[in-house]
């Protein structure tokens, strides 16, 4: 997406030197104001949302949905659906279909704790047998947005939060965990929408609590980290073999993290949309640390990389340049140490564009905004981009246009549940999101998308 609205450059240490301290300068810059009022939209908003009667998902006028996979009820392979419905990619499938393939955010502690159900183990798909809780299933979802089957994927994962679709189409799932049960986890793993997931962990990625992964064109990896102590970092994946296929990031490659020159503090600081920085990059010494050993992240960090703070969702766009997101910045007076940034916010979303090597921040949630904690993002075909929110309070998908400014698109009307896994189809026409639950729901949503000038609606 082009953005039009005038951009700050900052050119690391030197021009930080002629300008003064870098962190006040930022810090002294007035977030803009770019949040829809009580449901009036700015441009490719969709006006305000209408109550649905069934008290499930309140959408814009002309917009319908479907809701299926509903957690515990019966898969095509006997096995219940499991729980915790998270991150999300389609993929096309024969004669108009789409296969959705989607995590499930399970440790342990969930089933016996809370008795949420687990993802039961296949044969040839297990990671870790000692491990049932998390991992994938695998949807086909037909031309008229009706369910034809779903069945388990990957299992003997933990905490499959979010991941990525591959440039081959594949989906990448992510664990957001550094526990070990049987085996050590925090890994990535591919799963093929026809084949199945692969239970062997993608080692060369990184051992960290990951969160998304997105591609460049090159076939360069970007990776978030849901970390708090200290906070994560925002890491590239070069691989030995880019756009190598199925299996391919097995075989090698680099691991590092950004680093932002001159900004001295956490990214929490800038706070003006539209704002450039100029990005580097770290190389991580060890990836893959054993237990009691130097963290991922820790050792990034030392090194100079930039902490974030609840680093999430991150998806490419279709001019290739790679959107993440912070969905949250506690301030310097957090209760809890771990918990401190540099400045407040409650949301930050981020582009990152890997020709010029900069950091843009495209929209900037404050503190008070009903719209609280973007997660999972996607970017689709229509001009805008899609963020889950996790809030404190209501739940919401929110759009982002290219100007930056978010307008409501849905509103989870059942209950306080977060938004997860939002992904459009192939062909550009359906919105499928899910709602983590308890009851764990996938709903597919249809209508007037906007593609092009005005007027222009594919439905």
């Amino acid at each position: 997406m082009s953005v039009s609205r005038r951009s700050f450059l900052i050119a690391g240490a030197t021009a930080v030197g002629a300008v003064g301290s870098l962190g006040a300068v930022i810090a002294a810059a007035r977030p803009a104001a770019r949040f829809a009022g009580d449901g009036e939209c700015p441009a490719y908003g969709f006006g305000k949302l209408v109550k649905d009667p069934d008290g499930l998902l309140d959408l814009p006028r002309g917009f319908q949905y479907r809701v299926f996979s509903e957690e515990n009820t019966r898969m095509s392979d006997g096995n219940p659906v499991p729980s915790s419905h998270d991150g999300m990619a389609a993929f096309p499938a024969p004669g108009g279909r789409t296969a959705l393939i989607r995590n499930h955010e399970l440790n342990p502690e969930d089933i016996a704790e809370d008795g949420l159900t687990p993802v039961r183990h296949l044969a040839g798909a297990v990671y870790d047998p000692d491990a049932l809780a998390g991992g994938t299933t695998t949807l086909l979802v037909g031309p008229d947005r009706r369910l034809i089957s779903h069945r388990v994927s990957l299992a003997g994962t933990l905490d499959n939060c979010a991941g990525g679709p591959s440039p081959w189409g594949t989906w990448l799932s992510c664990e957001e965990t550094l526990d070990t049960v049987g085996k050590a986890h925090g890994y990535v793993f591919e799963v093929d929408p026809v084949f199945g997931g692969n239970p062997v962990p993608i080692i060369p990625m990184g051992r960290f609590e990951h969160e998304a992964v997105s591609f460049d064109r090159r076939g360069n990896a970007y990776l978030t980290e849901d970390a708090d102590s200290p906070h994560g970092c925002f890491y590239r994946f070069i691989p030995d073999f880019p756009l190598g296929g199925r299996g391919s990031l097995h075989r090698g490659g680099r691991l590092s993290a950004l680093a932002v020159p001159g900004l001295g503090t956490d990214l929490s600081i800038v706070q003006t949309p539209g704002m450039l920085l100029y990005a580097t990059w770290i190389d991580v010494p060890n990836p893959n640390p054993a237990d009691g050993e130097s963290s991922t992240r820790e050792q990034a960090i030392s090194l100079g990389a930039v902490p974030i703070q609840k680093l999430e969702g991150t998806w490419t766009d279709p001019d290739g340049s790679i959107w993440f997101v912070s969905s949250r910045g506690d301030g310097p007076d957090a209760e809890d140490e771990e918990d401190r940034s540099a400045a407040v916010h409650s949301g930050q979303i981020w582009r990152y564009d890997p020709d010029r090597q900069t950091i843009e921040l495209v929209a900037l949630f404050p503190k008070g905004t009903p719209y609280d904690g973007p997660d999972n993002i996607t970017v689709g075909p229509h001009g805008f981009a899609i963020a889950c929110t996790d809030g404190e309070d209501d739940q919401w998908l929110v759009g982002i246009n290219e100007e930056g400014r978010v307008f409501p698109f849905a509103f989870n009307a059942l209950n306080d549940e977060e938004f997860a896994g939002a992904t459009f189809s192939p062909d550009g026409r359906t919105l499928f999101v899910n709602t983590q639950g308890p009851p764990g729901l996938t709903f597919a949503i249809w209508g007037p998308w906007r593609s092009g000038p005005p007027g222009n609606l594919v439905l």
